[in-house]
Parts: C-alpha cells; structure tokens; sequence
C-alpha cells in the first residue's frame, strides 16, 4: 500500500473519531481548572462568611455552586467544598481551608465606683459583665489591694481574658466608708454622727442621730430615728404640698385624705407590738417598721385613705401613682421591691421629698426606691 493511500485511511479513521467525539481528546487536551483565591484565608469567629466569598476568579471554568452560608461559630480550620464545570462541561468538587480566629479583645461592662462600709464584705465581681464575639463564657480577675477593714479610696483593676489570649484591662475605685454606727440610748437605738458615702457615690452625714443623703431625711430598716425626734405632726411642706395635690384631684373627680399621717416613738412601739402579738415579729417586720424605724415619726409621710384592697381598688390609687410626683410625693413601697425596701407593696403609703427627686423617682411610672436611687440599704443591724 503506498503512501498516498494510507495517509487517506488515516485521514477517514480520524474523521470518524472526531465525528464519534473520541478524537477531541487526541487534538485537544483539556485546560486544567485553577481557581486564584483572595489573599486572606483568615475568617474572625462568628463573623458573616458564604462558600464563595474568598474566590478571586475561576480559570478554565465555571462556578455551579449555590452561595451558602459558613458555620463560622467554631474557632479552628475548616474544609470549605464548592463545585465548578469545566471546559468540556464536567463537573468537579474542589476544596478550600479557611482559619477561623479570634482577633478581638472582650468588651468588659462594669461600674467605674464601688462603694461599701468599712467591715462589709463586697463581691466586686457580682454586677460585672463580658462580652466577647466568641460568645464564649470569660471570667473576671480583679487586680489590687484593698482592705474593707481600713476607711480609704483604692485604685483597682478589672481584667477579662478569652481562650484566644485577647486581653482587656479597665480600672476602677473602691471606697471603703466609714461604718454607720447605731447605738442603744434612751429606750430606743441611735446612729452615731459622722459622714459617709453611699455605695452609689451620694453624700451622706448622720447629725443628733438623723441620717440625710444629699439633704433627704432617712428613716429605714437601716437608719432609725432617735426615740425623741417629734418635728410636731406632719410637716408644714408636706401638708401644703399634699393640699395642693388633693386640690388638683378633686378637679378630676377624684378625693382621698390622710388616713394615718405622724405617729410619735411611742405610738409605733405599740402599733409594731401589737402585729408582733398577731402574726409574730418575722411576720410584722414585712409590713410595720419597729420603733425609730417608721417613715410616719418623720412628719413626712402618711398613709393615704385606709389599707389594703379597700384602697388599691379606689380611683384615688391610679392618680396617686400617677401624678403624685409633680406634687413632691413617691410611692414609699412599690410593687416588687421588698427585698430592697425590707417591706411588702403598699399603694397607699406617700413620702413627701420634694419635686426634683419625685420626678426622678417617678421613673415614668416604673417607680425607684430611695434605696436604689442613692445606694444604701434598708436592713436591721440588731
């Protein structure tokens, strides 16, 4: 066979190989697909990430994959897949690692100023909070000396550390006070005159026995009065403010008195004794105040028409709640504060303490107690 001949079967055979789709494979070599990915392969923990957001550009191919989002909430490598065509239209799996890391420093929410008596143990750590985008659980260290034994300011130092090594430092004050002292004397108990400061930072001075804090008269759990206080009956600011507010109510329709307004040392002796008798002292000590312990021996407050649900279902409690403030008056006993207070929810029981502080405590309704507004505590020492 010459060569003119052979070189004619070649051609037919490669024809029909072609034609089949078997002879692209001899004349054309498939073009390999190569992926070029953005630089940074590094992804911060809980961050928003897609399968295909590191892909730069696709060579010698075609991206089919679906954009899906990544589990980015575990810190380590993790194998991404995506799925591509390529020249002769097949299909292929190929795969990428990405890191997840951890790049930022927790975010520590605490109070710049602490305060506690002198001798009151404190837990510093009790209100603070950390927040770190690993959502991992950090606690806290506390760096600094400190004595609650010994009156002084001390300069100390939050410190917050996640599983990354990121690292957070702020600084705050703890001010040790002087202690409040109360004393027997005259049948009833005494605080000894000095100066403090409030664990909420508010000036506090204890003169012949009588507790201010920023010039508002306390009578509490923890600050009793001296067993001879007797500014005369009510107050003359109360009763002329509390008329002015009676007097705005009656033109709205609504009327309440004074129901039970100052009583003396002596008459709640007998009034607290004789819950005692009824319910026990555990019991009394929710709801009547132990002698020098009563807000009414301050001339300052008084319970409003009577007790109970007699009052609460009255028109007179919703005005009161809502309107006493521009008066001077608080709710002395919100609702859900007894652990604070030391007493149960009483609707009927107004303090006079002027509009300023009112309107504050009024908090829009979602009443603040003396305690919480100027830090101190409202429990029996004895």
């Amino acid at each position: 066979m010459n060569k003119k001949k052979i070189l004619i079967i070649i051609t037919i055979i490669l024809v029909l190989l072609v034609g089949s789709g078997i002879g692209c494979f001899i004349f054309f070599k498939s073009k390999e697909v190569k992926i070029i990915y953005k630089k940074d392969n590094k992804i911060n923990i809980n961050d928003t990430l897609y399968n295909t957001d590191l892909i730069k550009k696709i060579k010698n191919g075609k991206l089919i994959s679906k954009k899906e989002k990544i589990d980015t909430s575990k810190l380590g490598k993790k194998k991404i897949e995506i799925r591509v065509k390529d020249s002769f239209k097949k299909i292929k799996k190929i795969t990428y690692n990405i890191e997840i890391v951890d790049t930022e420093a927790p975010k520590i929410i605490f109070e710049s100023k602490l305060s506690t008596e002198e001798g009151n143990e404190i837990d510093l750590v009790k209100d603070v909070k950390v927040e770190d985008n690993s959502k991992e659980e950090i606690k806290v260290e506390v760096k600094g000396n400190y004595d609650i034994n010994t009156v002084g300011t001390y300069e100390l130092e939050y410190i917050a550390k996640d599983s990354s090594g990121n690292k957070t430092k702020e600084k705050f004050t703890l001010e040790v006070t002087k202690k409040v002292v109360v004393t027997k004397s005259n049948g009833g108990y005494t605080l000894s005159d000095t100066t403090f400061k409030t664990s909420n930072g508010h000036n506090g001075v204890i003169k012949n026995g009588i507790a201010y804090i920023d010039g508002i008269l306390i009578a509490n759990k923890t600050y009793p009065l001296p067993s001879t206080y007797n500014p005369g009956g009510l107050t003359s600011e109360f009763t002329s403010n509390f008329n002015n507010m009676k007097a705005a109510a009656n033109n709205e329709g609504v009327d309440f008195d004074v129901f039970s307004g100052y009583r003396s040392y002596s008459t709640q002796q007998s009034t607290y004794q004789g819950w005692v008798n009824r319910d026990g002292q555990a019991e009394a000590d929710t709801y009547s105040a132990r002698p020098g312990h009563s807000e009414h021996q301050s001339g300052l407050a008084a319970d409003i028409n009577g007790y109970g649900a007699r009052f609460e279902e009255s028109k007179a409690t919703n005005w009161l709640r809502d309107n006493c403030y521009k008066y001077g008056f608080i709710l002395r006993y919100p609702q859900g504060k007894q652990s604070i207070t030391g007493y149960v929810y009483e609707s009927w029981h107004f303090r006079y303490v002027g509009t300023e502080l009112a309107t504050k405590l009024y908090n829009n309704g979602n009443w603040t107690t003396l305690e919480e507004y100027f830090g101190i505590t409202s429990e029996y020492t004895y």
